[in-house]
C-alpha cells in the first residue's frame, strides 16, 4: 500500500469510548451518525469493524475495581460490544447501507456467527460487516480481535481510530513534550510498550503482515485520509 493507493480490503477498530463522545459512557446520537455516513461514503474498499464495549462495560477494569471474576467480567464486556453492534448496524439500515452483525458468540436473533467463507462472501457482495462478541474467549481485548479478524479476512491494514493523532512515546494529554512517531516497526513498539494495543495484537499483526495505522478518528474526515495515505497518523509495520 503506497501513500497514494488504497487497500481493498481494512478492518477498523473503532473504541466504545468513540462512540460515547463528550459523554464519556452511552452512545452519542451524532457522532454515530457521522462515523456511519464517512464508512459509507467510502468506494471500493471491504470493511470490517471490529467495536469495542468500553463505553458501556469494562471487563478487566470490573475485575480490578469491582472485584468481578475476570471470566465473568470478560463476558459482560463482550455482551457490551453487541450493543453497540447492534447501534451500528441500526444507523447503517437508516442510511440505507448494507451491513451485517457477525458475533463470536451466540445470538441468532441478533447476528449470525462468525464464519470466514460467509464473512468473505458477504465483503465481496460490498456488505460492512461489524465483528462484535469479541473472541468470544475471556482474557482476550477487543484489539486481539480485530488483529484476529484481520489476519482471518487477509485484510490489507488494521486502522485503529483514537482520540490522538497517531503513536506518541508518552501520553501527548498529560505530557506536552511527548514526541510523536509517524513510522514505527512491530519491535519497537513492542520492545519500548508502546500502549497503541496490546502485545497479543501486536504480535499477531506482525506474525501476518498486517500494517496498523493509527490516526485520530474524532475529527470529521480523518477516515478518508488515513484509506488515502499511509503517512496519515502512525504506520506500524515489519520495517
Amino acid at each position: 500500500m503506497s501513500s497514494d493507493s488504497s487497500p481493498g480490503r481494512i478492518i477498523l477498530k473503532l473504541s466504545g469510548e468513540f462512540l460515547a463522545g463528550d459523554a464519556k459512557i452511552g452512545i452519542d446520537p451524532k457522532r454515530l451518525s457521522r462515523i456511519c455516513g464517512e464508512i459509507a461514503e467510502v468506494k471500493n474498499i471491504q470493511i470490517g469493524i471490529v467495536i469495542g464495549g468500553g463505553n458501556i462495560f469494562r471487563g478487566l477494569s470490573a475485575s480490578q475495581t469491582i472485584g468481578f471474576d475476570r471470566v465473568n467480567a470478560d463476558y459482560m464486556g463482550m455482551l457490551a460490544t453487541m450493543i453497540n453492534a447492534i447501534a451500528l448496524h441500526t444507523e447503517f439500515s437508516s442510511q440505507n447501507v448494507k451491513s451485517k452483525i457477525y458475533s463470536a458468540l451466540s445470538m441468532p436473533k441478533i447476528a449470525v456467527p462468525f464464519h470466514r467463507d460467509s464473512a468473505l462472501a458477504d465483503l465481496e457482495q460490498n456488505q460492512i460487516l461489524i465483528f462484535a462478541g469479541g473472541t468470544g474467549n475471556p482474557f482476550f481485548s477487543t484489539d486481539t480481535c480485530a488483529a484476529l479478524r484481520a489476519a482471518e479476512i487477509q485484510a490489507d491494514c488494521l486502522y485503529k481510530g483514537t482520540q490522538v493523532d497517531g503513536v506518541y512515546d508518552k501520553d501527548p494529554k498529560k505530557f506536552t513534550d511527548a514526541t510523536k512517531f509517524d513510522k514505527l516497526t512491530f519491535s519497537d513498539a513492542i520492545a519500548h510498550q508502546l500502549r497503541v494495543m496490546d502485545l497479543t495484537a501486536l504480535t499477531m499483526c506482525q506474525d501476518n503482515q498486517i500494517p496498523i495505522q493509527v490516526f485520530n478518528i474524532s475529527k470529521r474526515g480523518n477516515f478518508k485520509k488515513a484509506l488515502a495515505d499511509k503517512t496519515f497518523g502512525t504506520t506500524i509495520q515489519r520495517r
